[in-house]
């Protein structure tokens, strides 16, 4: 443990603040990205590692599923609520994701930050729920909330947690997926994806949904893992393998994506990335703050392009 801990005070990176919200505009930095980037519209990042399980030939998956990530996640499901289980990184992360939100979020739709339920009238949408650790919160906080996750379990878990809360009873839990909320036509202001893209088959194809999701001039966030030699120190080896905080496999590197990479795949679907920030973890303290520092983890909020600006 010792050797672990050391380890990551070695990879953490720069030091940060906490009394801030550290984002970066970082427009500027893609501007000549079109010709070093690699494109993700033809294949997969990589194989499963095992073959998926046998889908019914009558209910086609769609084409961003990827069925070995969700049968990953369908055999931990009963744990999302176990701060102290697979998912206690999801859990102390949480804090430090929701003030990047609430921080951008208050911005974009012009709210007071400092108001107990800012995001009231506004209709959200937790693309890859999982048990609802973000959605309830963006409930609390007054948004009316669709939390949709392809694994039945976590959906039942999710129902069953928030029905113990008034202010969380009204969340729309559905087990479906964002192909097929495009296809009914949903519409949101804004549209989150947490920790979801690095486990899909088809990052691009799942981005289109998303834009597809959003309201012209509505909101889009994702966080995720930068495929960097930092974070397969950290996100894998470490977290995987030395502390045992996740199940091990139960990221692959090759599938993370650069923040570069993730801002010209949203680009072509017509969601233009406006601010970026890195989470950090302290080792010493178990906490996370929001950095500058994108080289591991990363959260990026960005705007669907109105369609006169197409």
């Amino acid at each position: 443990m010792a050797m672990a801990l050391k380890l990551l005070k070695q990879l953490r990176g720069p030091s940060t603040t906490t009394s801030t919200i550290l984002c970066r505009n970082i427009r500027p930095r893609f501007s000549n990205l079109r010709s070093t980037i690699r494109l993700f519209s033809d294949a997969p990042l990589s194989e499963p590692l095992t073959t998926p399980p046998h889908q019914n030939p009558h209910s086609p998956s769609p084409s961003s599923l990827n069925q070995y990530e969700l049968a990953k996640f369908a055999a931990i499901a009963e744990t999302w609520w176990d701060s102290e289980g697979p998912f206690k990184p999801l859990h102390q992360l949480n804090p430090t994701r929701l003030a990047f939100i609430r921080s951008t979020l208050c911005r974009h739709f012009g709210r007071d930050p400092l108001s107990p339920r800012p995001f009231e009238g506004l209709k959200f949408v937790d693309v890859g729920c999982g048990g609802g650790i973000v959605s309830e919160p963006l409930a609390r906080l007054g948004a009316t909330v669709t939390g949709v996750d392809a694994v039945e379990k976590n959906i039942k878990i999710a129902r069953l947690h928030a029905d113990l809360d008034p202010l969380t009873s009204t969340i729309e839990y559905r087990c479906t997926t964002a192909e097929k909320l495009v296809e009914e036509q949903k519409n949101f202001d804004a549209v989150f994806a947490l920790e979801v893209i690095e486990h899909v088959a088809d990052p691009a194809e799942f981005c289109k949904s998303l834009a597809a999701l959003t309201v012209p001039g509505g909101a889009t966030v994702i966080s995720t893992i930068n495929r960097s030699m930092r974070a397969y120190a950290t996100a894998i080896v470490a977290a995987e393998y030395l502390l045992h905080w996740l199940p091990k496999g139960t990221h692959q590197w090759s599938s993370f994506l650069t923040p570069e990479e993730l801002a010209l795949i949203l680009e072509r679907a017509s969601i233009s990335v406006q601010e970026m920030a890195g989470f950090v973890y302290n080792p010493l303290t178990g906490r996370w703050s929001l950095s500058d520092d994108v080289n591991v983890n990363f959260i990026a909020y960005a705007t669907k392009i109105k369609a006169s600006n197409l």
